[in-house]
């Protein structure tokens, strides 16, 4: 045993930190995880990052904080309990309610004649959307289906057939989003302009790295900025539209997106069953209110996602070795709520938990939510959690501030300086 063991550990290839350092350009991107060495450079080119990459050599030098050593030895004790596997039902319950909700609809629009009840159908179809997207979400992350076979179509079925979003577009977002949460010019989720910026650092025409754009500061931007915390949520009302044209942006782009026909199938099953079940109303006018309803209840998710991390504090770069679990609890906000309410959050009101173990199912999330406190508290570091209320009114008085900046730019190097000093972002 020992010669073999002494046989394996010669074959084993190690290289330097300095030498790591130096492959961190595009095309030639290295990075290091508890130890060993990955080649990253062609992984991080496709949208989702869902290909895997060989492990080459290990990394001899590798220092590691006393904060991100004692959360690898959290990790280390959830899988442990097997909490990363023990998914409970939570996705066949979804699953199950969003055919419910279907069937409501479906039957609401063809065989009711009321106003009201096609307007109570459209409500309906905006909470389908909804907990739809929460299967989708949910089964992007970890595997909620027996194989990975039906796990991708049921990502296919409730993100590109029944909620018109792309999968693919998703994960080539929110993957970049876990990686680089809250940094300007890395994280997609909080680059809005010409609509919103939750930061004056963004004046300054920041460079999108995702997108591989300046985000110009216009003066349309400046306009629509000045009056953001007035326009959130009727902007918020008709924000699936936005979502409908990235999608299609993405998949006939000249980008490599995995599965683009499934992709291109499934949007394609959505925009055929939407709009006849549309046309079956009477008129154009119940029509466009039909829309528009089922539009302003699915806000309440885009609300959400928005109050998780709009008013949290924001930063230039990418999260740089041992700060990654700061940049997470610095850019990251809880919505506090009771326990019969987690199946309309989807889990995600514990942003944080989900941020920092994203492969952990939502049914542990509660549970490990104490854990993750004290982990907060022992190391100095943010823990917050507001109530729903709360949420909305720190996110307006963060769009607020930013707004009040946007329309005085005639003297913007000492207003911003000021301000940047008082409210330190990042």
């Amino acid at each position: 045993m020992s010669s073999s063991s002494g046989s394996m550990e010669e074959e084993k290839k190690y290289i330097a930190s300095h030498e790591l350092k130096q492959h961190n350009k595009p095309g030639d991107l290295w990075i290091s995880a508890q130890g060993k060495v990955y080649d990253v450079s062609d992984w991080v080119k496709a949208p989702g990052w869902g290909y895997s990459s060989p492990e080459f050599c290990w990394s001899r030098y590798f220092e590691v904080s006393e904060v991100s050593r004692d959360y690898r030895r959290l990790y280390s004790e959830f899988a442990k309990l097997g909490l990363f596997d023990k998914k409970g039902h939570v996705a066949m319950y979804a699953l199950a309610c969003v055919v419910f909700l279907f069937c409501i609809v479906v039957y609401g629009v063809l065989w009711c004649q009321s106003l009201w009840a096609h307007m109570g159908s459209a409500a309906l179809l905006g909470l389908l959307w909804i907990q739809s997207a929460y299967v989708g979400h949910d089964s992007g992350h970890y595997q909620v289906m027996l194989s990975p076979r039906f796990n991708k179509l049921a990502q296919l079925i409730s993100g590109n057939c029944l909620t018109g979003i792309s999968i693919a577009w998703w994960k080539w977002t929110h993957n970049a989003h876990h990686l680089a949460c809250n940094s300007l010019d890395y994280d997609p989720d909080i680059q809005h302009l010409p609509v919103f910026a939750v930061s004056s650092r963004i004046f300054n025409s920041v460079r999108s790295y995702f997108y591989g754009r300046k985000m110009n500061f216009d003066p349309l931007s400046r306009f629509l900025v000045s009056y953001q915390h007035l326009t959130f949520y009727p902007v918020m009302c008709v924000a699936r539209v936005n979502l409908f044209l990235q999608t299609f942006m993405l998949l006939f782009s000249t980008r490599k997106v995995p599965d683009r026909a499934l992709n291109i199938m499934g949007i394609l099953v959505f925009w055929t069953w939407f709009p006849l079940l549309v046309s079956c109303l009477p008129d154009w006018p119940e029509r466009v209110m039909f829309v528009l309803t089922s539009f302003a209840v699915t806000s309440l998710q885009h609300i959400q996602f928005c109050l998780n991390h709009f008013s949290a504090n924001v930063y230039l770069g990418p999260p740089s070795g041992n700060d990654w679990f700061e940049k997470q609890t610095s850019g990251t906000l809880d919505i506090s709520c009771s326990s019969w309410m987690d199946w309309l959050y989807g889990g995600l009101q514990f942003q944080l938990e989900h941020h920092l173990f994203p492969r952990l199912p939502r049914c542990q999330l509660r549970r490990v939510s104490p854990l993750v406190r004290d982990l907060c508290k022992k190391h100095n570091l943010p823990y917050r959690s507001l109530s729903f209320w709360d949420a909305n009114v720190s996110t307006i008085r963060t769009l607020r501030t930013a707004a009040l900046q946007a329309r005085d730019m005639a003297k913007p190097v000492p207003k911003n300086l000021v301000w940047e000093a008082v409210h330190t972002h990042g």
